[in-house]
């Protein structure tokens, strides 16, 4: 007599079965990786997510180092990890990253995790390599000579600032300010676009985009990075629109001076996707670095008066010296020390 035993699974016991299957293939196969290609030693993490998840809490406390730290005591100065869905290596030793920074184009190509390109687009500035990349970046750095910076950069700040400030209530948020008024220069300097509702609804949109920087890249488990994809397609949309304006404006002979006329008097010939992906890496660029800087500012001044009380001096007569004799430059000005009106 034949016994048949039956086993039932549930689609969840499955499920889990497969789940578990799929993280061992990932340790396996990432150990495997990293020993074949020689890499440092350290830590892949969870799989998929690596350590991003400790990454991103660190750099939003007040003290990131720690992450670093103890990697480099576990593993040494170089290690490796798994961030923002990519194996990724570490370095704290200066040899290393002196080799690295020395050899870039040479040993090493400069690139960003795939998640993050996405973010991009495939033809932002930041990714670009070789001779394409110094054109684009020679263009850029002519947009910051001194007669650029006095005749329409210092002007165009005074004015975005001025008109934030009257829309301060008693309470605000300094930090989003700062990236408010540094998107809007950005726009009016890289598409002569000043404030509007229409450049409002773009901003917001801009900002899911930066916030899919800042987490897990996986669409499927996170909406933030889902929600940035899908802000990054609509910002694409608004500035096509721009472009496309433009050129039309070009065939009738109007010329505008700022960097989106300069990439369409271009040689190269760029499509209207690269010259997207090219204004929104600039977008990305200093959005950051620039708010982060002008709050840290207003903060350290704050707390130290007498310093805030120099630079109101220090300022009073420089506007004496443009008021009154109209010889003012920006050179002079780079060139002044903090206490220059002071013994």
């Amino acid at each position: 007599m034949t016994t048949t035993t039956h086993y039932h699974y549930s689609d969840e016991t499955l499920f889990i079965s497969l789940l578990c299957l799929s993280f061992l293939s990932f340790i396996l196969i990432h150990r495997r990786r990293a020993r074949r290609h020689g890499l440092p030693p350290g830590s892949q993490g969870i799989p998929f997510v690596g350590e991003t998840l400790q990454l991103i809490s660190a750099y939003k406390t007040e003290n990131p180092e720690p992450f670093i730290d103890e990697r480099v005591g576990r593993y040494g100065p170089v290690f490796t990890t798994h961030v923002f869905g990519e194996p990724t290596v570490f370095s704290t030793d200066p040899d290393v990253n002196r080799l690295i920074l020395h050899g870039e184009g040479k040993l090493v190509d400069v690139s960003y995790p795939g998640s993050i390109s996405n973010l991009l687009g495939k033809h932002s500035l930041l990714l670009m390599k070789g001779s394409l990349h110094k054109r684009m970046h020679s263009l850029t750095m002519s947009f910051s000579n001194p007669s650029i910076l006095k005749d329409h950069l210092l002007f165009d700040i005074d004015r975005l600032v001025r008109r934030n400030l009257r829309s301060w209530s008693d309470r605000v948020l300094l930090m989003e300010e700062a990236k408010k008024i540094t998107f809007e220069l950005a726009m009016k300097q890289l598409m002569s676009l000043d404030p509007s509702e229409w450049t409002e609804r773009v901003r917001k949109e801009y900002v899911l985009v930066i916030e899919g920087f800042f987490t897990v890249p996986l669409p499927l488990f996170s909406t933030t990075y889902r929600r940035a994809i899908q802000a990054r397609t609509k910002v694409a949309e608004a500035l096509s629109l721009v472009v496309r304006e433009r050129r039309k404006e070009v065939e009738k002979k109007k010329k505008k001076n700022d960097m989106l006329a300069a990439l369409l008097a271009g040689d190269e010939g760029f499509s209207d996707e690269q010259i997207v992906d090219f204004l929104v890496a600039l977008l990305v660029a200093g959005y950051e670095t620039t708010s982060t800087s002008m709050t840290l500012a207003v903060k350290f001044l704050t707390d130290t008066p007498l310093a805030l009380a120099q630079l109101r001096v220090c300022v009073y007569h420089i506007i004496i010296i443009i008021n009154y004799y109209f010889q003012f430059s920006i050179s002079e000005f780079s060139s002044y020390t903090f206490n220059l009106f002071f013994p």
